[in-house]
């Protein structure tokens, strides 16, 4: 007996097969089961896919339809919860479920045949961790788990409050807690409650460096529990492993980056997002979901409690407190009653000038304090949230720079490797021996990247010992590691760095932090630059003074041509309330988010025109929608990107239901106007931008 299947495949929305299509089955006598993960025929290819819950979606007769080309049975089905939650970001973040739904899952798992999967499922149950699986929940609960582990650290009031709360929280709560006030502690707490209940516990991490230190603190907290994390730093076998222990509830504790809020967990009884401000949460390309907000539906569906904790919470999640949508549970104390670092501002206009011609690298005082630090065996971070060398290499004569020939966007001088690298599209060739354009010699760098700043302070500090990380110094496998690991065993006296080590780094013999050049940020046309600014800058601040018997002398410089600007002031009394309070009447009054939602339409053409005439077009049709604003269309900040032209289109409505009902309304009449640009090579819609 045949049976009707509808089934998700990895299509975009706007293409002709972009919704679920229609397939029959004859495997057994009952139908496939929402959730199974099959392969079926699409054109002249085979693709892996996924039976899905709705009814089927054409009229087309049986007989017309193709049939399932094969079944993964080897493992349990993608749960209703999954499906829900892969159905609701489709949904929210206008892309097709297919798109998403195989976008999320392990490239390797999309690969095998069910005989291989069978094998690989069979060697994880017979390795000796499947008695959870085997025996069920009732196994899983009966473990002895003591409420405080041996050698775990004694909760202060604030942080057992907190733990009370959250055990009883009907709502998310944000844990707003100062650096360093320990809210890993109240995490690990967390979860030893799920974990006794019988229950999985996930926790988000913004960045893939943050993983391996939070992933030593549960691996040494639970010893006898199986943890796993999901991240694109592993390998493609490492990655199906990892997800096959967690949908098989083989898996205890789940860390992960972003993709991991996709992760199937049968036993789900905590969510904990770290850092939930930090901007690394939302997909920037493809699917472009934030994994904080679908941490907190998933949290509300699957009726679990989700955990954000920030020192410097997102405005729209503070905002969301000041409403009684979120609970706030603060942690004001650090721990040990350690102080707050001092923060010291030294105006750069107010300094002596400088013999015509040097760059000033450091205030005077600034070095000084360095030194001091250096003498008494202490350490110190830089912040310069720049990589390279230079941001550019500069021809005096003519006027030269050294722009990407492909991008609207200027090649980064890296001196270690005598290059010249584009970032965006990631064009590299050698640095020239003389300018192209009129042949002058002298070619010099312009500004100023981490890679430069370390090789001035080996200058001005030659007996100090110069650390570097970023993107470049961290690129090859365990490098990352190893210089975490020389930082917290002493082996540098001075780490040059950018945002990377800014956030969730526990460095103990850090009482310094300085930040190099902050003011680019101050006067941005993206509305959002003053909060990712304040909440760097603070976080960068929370690096110093860890240690309870340091933090009194710990200090934070920032160097900076503007001293009065309001943001420093907040920073100076450690004061995010205060600095969010003015942030949120000043988008208030400018109906901006979280008074407003936003959506951001992009075309993508050889030719800008043709991006243009494209949005041009679709604003036409959307007018006589109401309740949205359609601002008139332009580039991006950087307008071409690998000899393709960008051009953008904001949306606004003061209602985020509005919005939707105008996107779900709207978007497919973009898909039919697609063929009447030629030229046009894509076009997509990022729902709740960070950057217009």
């Amino acid at each position: 007996m045949k049976h009707r299947l509808s089934v998700a495949v990895e299509t975009p929305r706007h293409s002709a097969v972009g919704g679920l299509l229609d397939y029959t089955s004859d495997t057994s006598e009952q139908p496939l089961a929402p959730g199974t993960l099959i392969r079926v025929p699409l054109g002249r290819r085979e693709v892996p896919g996924v039976v899905w819950d709705p009814a089927p979606s054409s009229a087309a007769p049986e007989t017309e339809l193709r049939d399932v080309a094969s079944v993964l049975d080897a493992m349990p089905v993608l749960d209703a919860d999954w499906r829900a939650l892969v159905d609701f970001a489709a949904a929210y973040y206008q892309r097709s479920v297919g798109e998403l739904a195989l976008s999320v899952l392990p490239p390797e798992l999309r690969k095998l045949d069910n005989t291989r999967l069978a094998r690989r499922v069979k060697r994880l149950l017979a390795s000796g961790l499947a008695t959870g699986l085997a025996t069920g929940l009732a196994a899983c609960a009966a473990v002895d788990s003591p409420a405080a582990p041996p050698g775990a650290p004694v909760l202060n009031a604030e942080q057992t409050a907190a733990l009370q709360a959250i055990a009883q929280a009907k709502q998310p709560v944000l844990l707003h807690g100062v650096t360093g006030s320990g809210k890993t502690e109240v995490y690990l707490h967390a979860a030893q409650d799920a974990l006794q209940r019988g229950q999985q516990a996930l926790v988000l991490v913004p960045e893939i460096n943050l993983t391996p230190q939070l992933e030593a603190r549960f691996a040494e907290r639970f010893p006898g529990r199986l943890l796993v994390s999901l991240h694109s730093g592993l390998t493609p076998a490492q990655r199906l492993r990892h997800w096959l222990l967690a949908h098989l509830g083989l898996a205890d504790l789940v860390l992960g980056t972003r993709l991991a809020v996709f992760a199937p967990l049968p036993r789900l009884g905590l969510i904990v997002v770290d850092e939930e401000h930090d901007p690394s949460f939302k997909q920037q390309e493809g699917a472009r979901y934030s994994a904080r907000d679908l941490a907190v539906w998933r949290a509300h569906r699957q009726r679990v409690p989700v955990l954000l904790g920030s020192a410097t919470p997102s405005l729209e999640t503070w905002q969301r407190v000041q409403q009684g949508r979120y609970q706030r549970l603060a942690l004001a104390e650090r721990i040990g009653g350690g102080a707050m670092p001092q923060v010291r501002l030294v105006d750069m206009g107010q300094l002596p000038q400088t013999p015509e011609g040097r760059e000033r690298v450091l205030a005077p005082a600034l070095l000084t304090a360095l030194q001091e630090r250096l003498d008494r065996g202490e350490q110190s971070l830089l912040l310069l949230n720049r990589r390279g060398y230079a941001p550019v290499l500069h021809c005096s004569a003519c006027g030269w720079k050294s722009g990407c020939p492909h991008c609207s966007a200027w090649r980064v001088f890296h001196k270690l490797d005598r290059t010249l690298r584009c970032h965006h599209c990631g064009l590299s060739e050698r640095v020239p021996r003389a300018c192209p354009d009129c042949g002058n010699l002298d070619i010099s760098p312009m500004g100023r990247g981490t890679e430069k700043l370390q090789e001035q302070l080996a200058t001005l500090l030659p007996q100090a010992r110069i650390g570097r990380i970023d993107a470049d110094s961290t690129r090859g496998v365990g490098m990352l590691e190893q210089q975490l690991q020389a930082v917290h065993a002493g082996d540098v006296d001075v780490l040059v760095g950018t945002q990377m080590v800014a956030k969730g780094h526990d460095f103990r013999r850090v009482t310094l932090v300085a930040a190099v050049n902050p003011d680019t940020a101050l006067f941005s046309s993206d509305f959002r630059a003053p909060e990712r600014l304040f909440a760097l800058l603070m976080q960068a601040a929370g690096r110093a003074g860890r240690d309870a018997e340091q933090a009194a002398r710990s200090e934070m410089w920032v160097q900076t041509w503007h001293p009065r600007h309001p943001i420093y002031a907040a920073l100076r009394a450690h004061d995010y309330a205060a600095f969010a309070a003015a942030q949120l009447e000043e988008r208030r009054g400018a109906g901006l988010p979280p008074f407003a939602a936003l959506a951001l339409v992009r075309a993508d053409a050889r030719t800008a025109e043709v991006a243009a005439a494209f949005l041009h077009e679709a604003a036409t049709l959307a007018r006589d929608l109401e309740g949205v604003t359609v601002y008139p269309v332009v580039p991006p900040h950087v307008a071409k990107v690998a000899d393709v032209e960008r051009m953008q289109m904001l949306l606004e409505s003061p209602s985020r239901t509005v919005l939707q009902a105008m996107l779900a309304h709207w978007l497919p009449q973009l898909d039919e106007l697609r063929g009447h640009h030629k030229g046009l090579l894509r076009w997509a819609v990022d729902v709740d931008p960070l950057v217009i």
